[in-house]
């Protein structure tokens, strides 16, 4: 016996005798067996490339599997009872859940249906330790889709679930007797519904933040009823009361307010807490089966737990994964002559990297800065806009709020007036267009408006960017990244105004619209010889994050000069690159896939129907997988004949997504095209196909972080840009010019998009 055997013996030794508990619960399930003793290599590796059989084993750190077994890992079914109680029994492809099985928690808590690579997916039941039981579909681990949940506490709820909150239609029925149903939204009831209550009272309308908000009905068992618009405020609560014929004078006293006090003991039970979830679950397996003998720990799910990284964490950008393995191994996959060899846009045999960290972006705006007196300008003026006393409004505005002469304008002196207060700067004037309706857009996007002015208007300076487009505007930068300030050219604010009205109904309608988010629009005009006036819009950063974001892509669907003309050794991670430079599909999960079609066909549609082209997808990707040298690491590999190798032997998905999984709620912070899960497949461009918009795939995937929105959405189609369509179509293919007719832009923007994204049928 070896050195390294007799090791593996003693390290297993001393925790059999830690782990008496687990495996005396292991012998009551699985009876007593002989056990094959992992640190039998020479054995393990004869047999590696046979066919699965049945093995039994108690494992280095005393977890216990006993089921068929291939290449060193579960495969088929079997049996795995890890050392906290814990067990799943059921299917096993390559060392990862795969299939029906049935998992049991320590507590209790069971989850008996489908698997796919180590996440609950598909359709299952489970049954909690308290008592409360679903029945329905998963998507990772998540309730998502249709599911029957019934509570320990006696309420049940049958409908609709998006990642593990109710969401759609669907009816909840409390024990005591009273029941809604109608429409969800992240948990609680939101949208248009019916409440019955058990002494026969209903309420019948629209439903805010689980109380009734907008217009709905009242009535009682004995045919009275109550119809008007409802609000928890007072001040906005009206309506009429009509009697029926029985109904007393003492019932013309009622108040719509008691409706609220009686909901107050209608709770929503939110179920318990999962306290870990079995794709966080670890294997204790041999790493590899060629002449590699160190054991690594793997995830049901197939993931290496060394290398973790830390999001949050930018100065680990270069962490290592601990592993110490070498560099690998250059891969073609094609034959053709490459156009430019030290660039794996076209070359396949190098590897791809991190692009080197840019400085942060924009120019501090300091006294003495060109534009010092106008930040300050816009600073006061945001100020003074936002904390304005305004009446509370609801989200059905009237036909004046979008009209183009509905602004408000204010004198800011330097010395101040009974509204605006001293300043330092020159005297100014200053405009709010249409105030009401972004007040309410703040409101409809979350935007606390505290918070809103703190970024904008607080103690840090803004940051001044160069316009990276054609336009000639300047974007500002909140110090905390949140917001983008652009100046915007008189023609693109009539752009806007004229679709204020339709912009606004769409973001109301496609809560999930990927169109930039808008959240004011000013101008400032300096009193004086000079008269300059400056108009600008407010707008959310797309791409902020605590991930670092290592790529950006400004897509189109054209190619006529829709390439970045820095040399691959100069691009950092703040160069905007374009559709020529794009060398991804970016692979989503399918219920992601079918809502970002479907959303981008909404947004498209909404887009054209305004008379809008030159639009973009921006697109920012954090890749997840890299080694100390800054080389991406794909999370598998493919060999000559296409079929993928051996998951295990390669770096895998990391688990921090895992920690989100246990806690629903925290899947606030994900959604259509933020902080997304997702893959990258590398593509290879053909250099005989000069302007080739989608290269060839490779099979080669990275695990990423995705980001994207579509931008730049206030270009008309107007004289200028058909003179340059005309001008550049005799030059040039016309498909391939940007300046297009926005039907055509839309048809072409979709057709792109379409094949750049794909679903991903692999789950991850």
């Amino acid at each position: 016996m070896n050195k390294e055997q007799s090791s593996v013996l003693k390290a297993w030794e001393a925790t059999m005798r830690k782990t008496q508990a687990a495996k005396k619960r292991a012998n009551s399930i699985f009876g007593i067996t002989s056990m094959a003793n992992v640190a039998h290599n020479d054995v393990e590796e004869d047999r590696a490339s046979e066919e699965p059989y049945f093995a039994e084993k108690i494992l280095p750190n005393g977890d216990y599997y006993t089921g068929q077994w291939h290449d060193n890992f579960p495969d088929g079914q079997g049996k795995y009872l890890w050392t906290d109680g814990c067990i799943y029994i059921g299917e096993w492809r390559k060392g990862k859940t795969m299939g029906r099985g049935r998992f049991t928690w320590p507590s209790g808590a069971s989850y008996e249906g489908e698997f796919k690579t180590g996440y609950m997916d598909g359709t299952g039941v489970y049954i909690g330790a308290n008592g409360d039981t679903y029945k329905g579909q998963w998507v990772m681990n998540l309730k998502h889709g249709h599911g029957l949940m019934h509570y320990s506490n006696g309420d049940a709820y049958d409908g609709e679930w998006r990642r593990g909150l109710q969401e759609g239609h669907g009816k909840y029925q409390w024990k005591n007797g009273n029941y809604y149903v109608g429409e969800w939204k992240n948990g609680v009831i939101f949208g248009k519904g019916t409440f019955v209550w058990s002494n026969g009272n209903k309420y019948d309308g629209f439903w805010e933040d689980g109380l009734p908000k907008g217009n709905g009905t009242y009535q009682w068992p004995g045919g009275s009823f109550y119809v008007g618009n409802w609000s928890k405020d007072p001040d906005e609560q009206n309506g009429t009361y009509y009697p029926s014929e029985s109904s007393s004078t003492a019932d013309l006293k009622w108040d719509p307010t008691s409706v609220y006090n009686d909901l107050a003991s209608c709770k929503i039970c939110h179920g318990e807490r999962v306290s870990i979830m079995p794709s966080q679950k670890r294997l204790a397996m041999w790493y590899s089966t060629k002449g590699v003998d160190r054991p690594r720990r793997l995830s049901v799910d197939g993931r290496a737990s060394v290398g973790i990284e830390r999001p949050l964490d930018k100065t680990s950008l270069w962490e290592n994964d601990g592993d110490g393995s070498s560099l690998r191994e250059p891969r073609r996959d094609f034959d053709y002559e490459l156009y430019d060899d030290t660039n794996p846009k076209f070359n396949l045999g190098l590897a791809l990297k991190v692009p080197k960290l840019g400085k942060r972006q924009g120019e501090t705006i300091s006294k003495g800065h060109r534009n010092y007196e106008l930040m300050l300008n816009l600073q006061l003026g945001i100020r003074h806009s936002v904390g304005r006393p305004a009446p509370a409004t609801g989200f059905d505005l009237k036909a004046s709020a979008f009209d183009p002469k509905e602004k408000i304008w204010t004198r800011f002196p330097p010395e101040g007036s009974k509204y605006t207060p001293p300043h330092q700067s020159c005297e100014f004037r200053w405009k709010d267009y249409c105030p009401v309706v972004f007040r309410t857009l703040r409101k409809l996007f979350k935007v606390d408006p505290a918070d809103y002015m703190i970024s904008i208007c607080g103690n840090d300076a803004l940051r001044e960017l160069s316009s990276p487009g054609k336009s000639g505007s300047f974007f500002y930068l909140t110090n905390d990244d949140r917001y983008m300030i652009k100046t915007m050219k008189k023609s693109e604010t009539k752009v806007f105004l004229r679709m204020l009205s339709a912009y606004y109904n769409h973001c109301r309608s496609f809560e999930n619209t990927l169109v930039i988010k808008y959240y004011g629009l000013h101008s400032v005009k300096l009193t004086g010889p000079a008269q300059k006036k400056v108009r600008f819009i407010i707008m959310g950063n797309l791409l902020r994050s605590n991930y670092t974001i290592h790529r950006r892509f400004d897509l189109k669907g054209s190619s006529l000069g829709r390439i970045t003309d820095k040399p691959e050794s100069e691009l950092d991670n703040t160069t905007i690159l374009k559709d020529l430079d794009l060398n991804f599909i970016f692979k989503l999960q399918k219920s992601w896939f079918q809502e970002f079609c479907w959303q981008i066909d909404r947004d498209c549609e909404f887009l054209e129907q305004e008379r809008t082209m030159d639009y973009s997808l921006l697109v920012g990707l954090h890749f997840r997988e890299m080694s100390p040298n800054g080389e991406l690491i794909p999370c598998e590999t493919r060999n000559s004949s296409g079929n993928s190798k051996n998951d295990a032997t390669h770096h895998l998905p990391r688990t921090d997504m895992d920690q989100l999984l246990q806690d629903p709620k925290s899947w606030a912070s994900i959604k259509l095209g933020t902080n997304m899960q997702a893959r990258v497949e590398r593509t290879i461009r053909k250099p005989e196909l000069e302007l080739q918009l989608v290269g060839e795939r490779t099979g080669e995937c990275y695990e990423v972080v995705m980001f994207f929105g579509i931008i730049d959405i206030l270009q008309d189609y107007d004289i200028t840009k058909k003179l340059e369509h005309a001008y550049k179509s005799i030059q040039y293919d016309p498909t391939s010019i940007s300046a297009v007719d926005p039907k055509q832009y839309s048809r072409r923007f979709r057709d792109f998009i379409f094949k750049v994204f794909a679903e991903d049928t692999c789950s991850f």
